[in-house]
C-alpha cells in the first residue's frame, strides 16, 4: 500500500483481485482504492458513487462505437485528485473489483447484524 495511508491508521483489506485492492480504514472511516500503481482515498459515500458511476458507463457501447472517442472513458471520483482513463478492460477489471468490495462490505453488515443477539434470546 501506498505512503499515503497515515501510519497510525488501522487498515484492514476488504477485497482484491489480480487487478487491485481495497482497504478500509477504521480510524479515518474511509476506504483505499489501489488500482493501476496508484491508491486513492474515498469517504464512505464517495466510494459508493464511485462504484455507481463506474456501475453506469456502457460498455456495449464502448465496444461497438467505432469512434476513437469511444475507446475510453475518463472518470474523474468526487472530492479526489484522481482520473481515471479507462479503456474497456480497465472498466471491467475495476467493476470486478469494487463489485466484491461492496458485496464483502455488505456481507460484513448482515453478520455483524446476525451476532447482535440480545442476551434475553439467549436465555429462552
Amino acid at each position: 500500500m501506498s505512503e499515503l495511508v497515515c501510519p497510525l491508521a488501522h487498515v484492514e483489506e476488504v477485497f482484491s483481485t489480480a487487478a487491485g485492492k481495497v482497504y478500509q480504514c477504521s480510524r479515518k472511516n474511509c476506504f483505499w482504492l489501489e488500482y493501476n500503481n496508484e491508491t486513492t482515498s474515498f469517504s464512505v459515500s464517495d466510494f459508493l458513487k464511485f462504484k455507481k458511476r463506474m456501475d453506469s458507463i456502457d460498455v456495449e457501447r464502448m465496444i461497438n462505437d467505432t469512434t476513437r472517442s469511444s475507446d475510453f472513458e475518463i472518470v474523474m471520483p468526487f472530492r479526489t485528485e484522481r482520473c481515471f482513463i479507462l479503456a474497456v478492460e480497465d472498466v471491467l477489471h475495476l467493476r470486478e473489483l469494487l463489485d466484491g468490495a461492496k458485496f464483502m462490505m455488505e456481507l460484513n453488515s448482515v453478520i455483524r447484524t446476525c451476532l447482535q443477539v440480545s442476551p434475553f434470546a439467549v436465555l429462552a
